[in-house]
Protein backbone atom coordinates (compact mmCIF):
# COMPACT_ATOMS: atom_id res chain seq x y z
CA UNK A 1 0.00 0.00 0.00
CA UNK A 2 1.30 3.46 -0.82
CA UNK A 3 1.72 6.22 1.73
CA UNK A 4 -1.46 8.19 2.18
CA UNK A 5 -3.80 5.43 0.99
CA UNK A 6 -4.22 3.74 4.35
CA UNK A 7 -7.56 4.48 6.05
CA UNK A 8 -5.69 5.05 9.31
CA UNK A 9 -2.83 7.10 7.85
CA UNK A 10 -3.97 10.18 9.78
CA UNK A 11 -3.84 8.37 13.15
CA UNK A 12 -0.78 9.05 15.30
CA UNK A 13 1.88 6.33 15.27
CA UNK A 14 1.84 4.16 18.35
CA UNK A 15 -1.74 5.03 19.27
CA UNK A 16 -3.43 2.45 21.48
CA UNK A 17 -6.41 0.56 20.06
CA UNK A 18 -9.22 -0.65 22.30
CA UNK A 19 -11.65 -3.54 21.92
CA UNK A 20 -15.41 -3.12 21.86
CA UNK A 21 -15.65 -4.70 25.32
CA UNK A 22 -13.05 -2.32 26.77
CA UNK A 23 -14.96 0.73 25.53
CA UNK A 24 -18.27 -0.78 26.65
CA UNK A 25 -16.89 -1.26 30.15
CA UNK A 26 -15.44 2.28 30.26
CA UNK A 27 -18.76 3.81 29.19
CA UNK A 28 -21.08 1.35 30.99
CA UNK A 29 -22.84 0.48 27.73
CA UNK A 30 -23.50 -2.78 25.93
CA UNK A 31 -21.12 -4.10 23.30
CA UNK A 32 -23.96 -3.82 20.76
CA UNK A 33 -24.34 -0.09 21.46
CA UNK A 34 -20.58 0.46 21.10
CA UNK A 35 -20.50 -1.44 17.79
CA UNK A 36 -23.31 0.75 16.44
CA UNK A 37 -21.56 3.93 17.56
CA UNK A 38 -18.14 3.06 16.12
CA UNK A 39 -18.76 0.84 13.07
CA UNK A 40 -18.64 3.69 10.55
CA UNK A 41 -16.37 6.01 12.55
CA UNK A 42 -13.18 7.08 10.70
CA UNK A 43 -10.01 5.42 11.97
CA UNK A 44 -11.74 2.35 13.42
CA UNK A 45 -10.25 -0.90 12.16
CA UNK A 46 -12.90 -3.33 10.93
CA UNK A 47 -11.46 -6.82 10.59
CA UNK A 48 -13.52 -9.41 8.76
CA UNK A 49 -16.02 -9.69 5.96
CA UNK A 50 -18.26 -6.73 5.31
CA UNK A 51 -20.80 -8.73 3.25
CA UNK A 52 -21.05 -12.52 3.27
CA UNK A 53 -24.14 -12.89 1.13
CA UNK A 54 -27.76 -13.48 1.96
CA UNK A 55 -28.79 -15.08 5.22
CA UNK A 56 -25.29 -15.42 6.56
CA UNK A 57 -24.15 -13.82 9.75
CA UNK A 58 -21.46 -11.17 9.34
CA UNK A 59 -18.50 -11.58 11.69
CA UNK A 60 -16.44 -8.44 12.29
CA UNK A 61 -13.89 -7.45 14.87
CA UNK A 62 -13.50 -3.76 15.70
CA UNK A 63 -10.38 -2.10 17.04
CA UNK A 64 -11.10 1.43 18.17
CA UNK A 65 -8.28 4.00 18.46
CA UNK A 66 -8.25 6.16 21.57
CA UNK A 67 -8.60 9.27 19.40
CA UNK A 68 -11.88 7.94 17.97
CA UNK A 69 -13.15 7.18 21.49
CA UNK A 70 -12.41 10.75 22.54
CA UNK A 71 -13.93 12.20 19.33
CA UNK A 72 -17.20 10.27 19.77
CA UNK A 73 -17.31 11.12 23.48
CA UNK A 74 -16.98 14.82 22.67
CA UNK A 75 -19.60 14.59 19.92
CA UNK A 76 -22.08 12.83 22.22
CA UNK A 77 -21.45 15.16 25.17
CA UNK A 78 -22.04 18.25 22.99
CA UNK A 79 -25.54 17.16 22.06
CA UNK A 80 -28.16 19.30 23.72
Amino acid sequence: MYAGTSPVASEPAGERFLTVNQVATMWSLSAVAIRRLFLSEPGVLVIGQRQMGRRKRVYRTLRIPESAVERVRMRLSNRG
